[in-house]
């Protein structure tokens, strides 16, 4: 995806990097948004039969497992889709269409390869929240800060750019999965916190 969507790649076929990009975070905020809208509703029923404090402990034991997934502590790895976004879009539609399109893909954090707990993560944050409203919330969140994982783009203007960005992600794969795994293991911590009092 990020290779696909630079300012080189977006000259190429003529379209503006920055009309695509914008399109591409709102797409995925706006369908996180959807997402968790969906999941805050399907867990009202949850929220009428369990107090917040279960509904609590319960999310921090989803979070510490999935955790335990991404380290691959456990030796079973993340269940996911074997699906990615249909690259042809790139040459079929204007900039705007299919940045909406891929970015809404992410957004919703299921059509595509899952590759981090975090996306289940949210999904039962959102459900465990037991409202549309807060599902929404926190959807809109997660879909926003996966739409902006574009950004880094910005500065692909040459075919040796692409590479050297290529070979940054590559290095910053394993550091930026050891920071999400601290993430949510701090997010467990202060929502068991939470959940005792």
């Amino acid at each position: 995806m990020l290779a696909s969507i630079t300012p080189l790649g977006e000259r190429s076929r003529r379209s503006r990097w920055g009309i695509t990009v914008a399109a591409f975070v709102i797409g995925s905020a706006m369908a996180g948004a959807a997402t968790g809208t969906v999941a805050g509703a399907l867990g009202v029923p949850i929220g009428t039969i369990l107090p917040a404090s279960i509904r609590a402990a319960a999310l921090v034991a989803f979070i510490a497992l999935g955790v335990l997934l991404d380290l691959r502590v456990l030796g079973v790895s993340l269940p996911s889709v074997h699906r990615q976004v249909n690259e042809q879009w790139l040459n079929r539609y204007r900039g705007w269409v299919y940045g909406v399109g891929f970015g809404a893909q992410l957004g919703t954090g299921v059509m595509t390869v899952v590759s981090t707990s975090a996306v289940y993560s949210m999904l039962a944050s959102a459900a465990l929240s037991a409202s549309p409203a807060w599902g929404a919330l926190i959807g809109a969140s997660f879909g926003l800060m996966r739409g902006l994982t574009i950004l880094p783009a910005w500065r692909v203007r040459s075919p040796g750019d692409l590479v050297a960005i290529d070979g940054w992600l590559r290095r910053c794969e394993r550091r930026a999965s050891a920071v999400s795994a601290g993430l949510l293991s701090g997010f467990v911590a202060v929502a068991a916190m939470a959940a005792a009092r």
